[in-house]
């Protein structure tokens, strides 16, 4: 069941790529603005370069999680989730990973080439690579976990005002291994807390947005 929830999400997303790529399109778009608006001032575009990808990251993950349980709402899908034998804990888990494929997987590929337009080195480019690696996946839980108590609210300003409070360590933390490999420093700390970050967020984020669906299908 796990596995043709899986399925399932990825071939939705293969009949309507225009909602696949529209974060990757954001994505690509906001991290090509700021060296266009900034000019050649390769100092100042190397030390934004981090923030502004992981901000983008951000904003392009905010989007994609929009419609993330909207139309299984609309079709009854949710309803036979409650139904189903299997936990609806490891469903969400599910149509999370699914999504993170979907959506997150072509920003991380994106990044390394993005970064080129910032003037970021082999180690800064690779640990940015590593940061969002672990980020993503934390940032796609948390904001199921948004969607999920702001299901069937009309607009979805509420959505961004659940989940950017919740979204800043992994955005601290992933700026902060990236600033530290340009400055020759150390940057396992960092990830490590972004691994922290993602092992906690895997381990509630899933129960408290299945709980949250059954408060929203009551």
């Amino acid at each position: 069941m796990l596995t043709a929830v899986f399925l399932r999400e990825l071939l939705l997303a293969l009949r309507r790529p225009t909602d696949a790529l529209a974060a990757l399109l954001f994505f690509v778009l906001v991290c090509s603005l700021f060296p266009l608006a900034i000019g050649p001032d390769a100092a100042l575009l190397r030390v934004i370069g981090p923030g502004v990808v992981w901000v983008s990251a951000l904003l392009a993950v905010l989007i994609s999680l929009q419609r993330l349980f909207e139309p299984d709402l609309a079709d009854g899908g949710l309803e036979q989730w409650l139904l189903s034998p299997h936990p609806l804990t490891a469903l969400v888990a599910a149509k999370v990973a699914a999504h993170w494929c979907i959506a997150c997987l072509p920003l991380v590929l994106a990044a390394p080439l993005l970064a080129l337009q910032y003037g970021l080195g082999g180690e800064a480019v690779g640990l940015l690579v590593v940061a969002l690696l672990l980020g993503t996946p934390t940032l796609v839980l948390l904001g199921a976990l948004g969607a999920a108590l702001t299901l069937g609210v009309r607009g979805h300003v509420l959505l961004a005002l659940v989940m950017l409070p919740m979204s800043v360590p992994p955005l601290v933390f992933g700026c902060a291994a990236v600033s530290a490999g340009q400055q020759g420093l150390p940057a396992g700390a960092s990830l490590s807390l972004l691994g922290a970050c993602l092992a906690l967020a895997a381990f509630l984020c899933p129960w408290a947005s299945a709980a949250a669906l059954r408060l929203a299908l009551e």
